[in-house]
């Protein structure tokens, strides 16, 4: 019996020894995105090499390769991350209830913050031509999902009419592309934060698509 309950206590200590170990490790790797996301965004990918990298998440190069094999599989992880994050953003869009301008511009705001905060790396967004074709194909399809995703509900607003009329796919991709081109500008350092960013862009971006600019104007003619 004494046996029985010694290696029961055994592989429940090395169970929890796992545990904290996958932890640490899970921890570490986010600690290493978010560090790439800050060198991609100063330096540019190709002028970012893994030694910059691992100086800036407080790493030796050696440690770092224990977590990473290149940049590439870092800047994968990266966008990889952000497009789960993205589709998850959309999900919830899609199961909402209420006027299609209000779950657009949450997901919106989602959108830009998942871009430009620091979380997963998310900056190397914009960077999606740097990988190599071989993995680049899996971002790609998930890409064009979301894209997918957005458009049925743009598509939806329309049909309904509480979207201006428009090319749904058209309509869409100039949304999202002003929603992308946030990451271009946007600077950490600047006096409003990134979720105060966020809602600024949405606001502006949805205006578009409901017509309110443009009742926005004809108030100020």
């Amino acid at each position: 019996m004494r046996t029985i309950v010694h290696l029961l206590n055994r592989h429940l200590h090395n169970a929890r020894g796992e545990q904290r170990r996958a932890r640490h490790r899970a921890k570490t790797r986010l600690e290493i995105l978010r560090a790439a996301s800050s060198v991609f965004r100063s330096r540019g990918y190709a002028s970012s090499g893994m030694r910059e990298i691992a100086l800036a998440a407080d790493l030796s190069p050696g440690n770092l390769y224990r977590y990473f094999r290149s940049k590439d599989e870092i800047l994968f992880f990266c966008q990889d991350g952000t497009l789960d994050r993205l589709r998850a953003a959309l999900e919830v869009a899609r199961k909402a209830r209420g006027p299609v301008s209000t779950r657009l511009r949450d997901l919106a705001a989602a959108h830009v913050l998942c871009l430009i905060g620091d979380v997963e790396g998310s900056a190397a967004h914009i960077e999606e031509g740097e990988l190599p074709r071989a993995i680049r194909a899996a971002i790609v399809k998930k890409r064009d999902d979301y894209e997918h995703g957005v458009r049925a509900l743009v598509a939806g607003g329309i049909r309904h009419g509480e979207l201006r009329r428009g090319d749904a796919t058209i309509v869409t991709r100039s949304f999202l592309g002003a929603l992308n081109w946030t990451a271009h500008w946007f600077r950490p350092e600047g006096s409003q934060s990134a979720a105060e960013i966020a809602q600024v862009v949405a606001d502006y971006a949805v205006g578009g698509l409901t017509g309110a600019g443009d009742r926005i104007k004809g108030n100020h003619a």
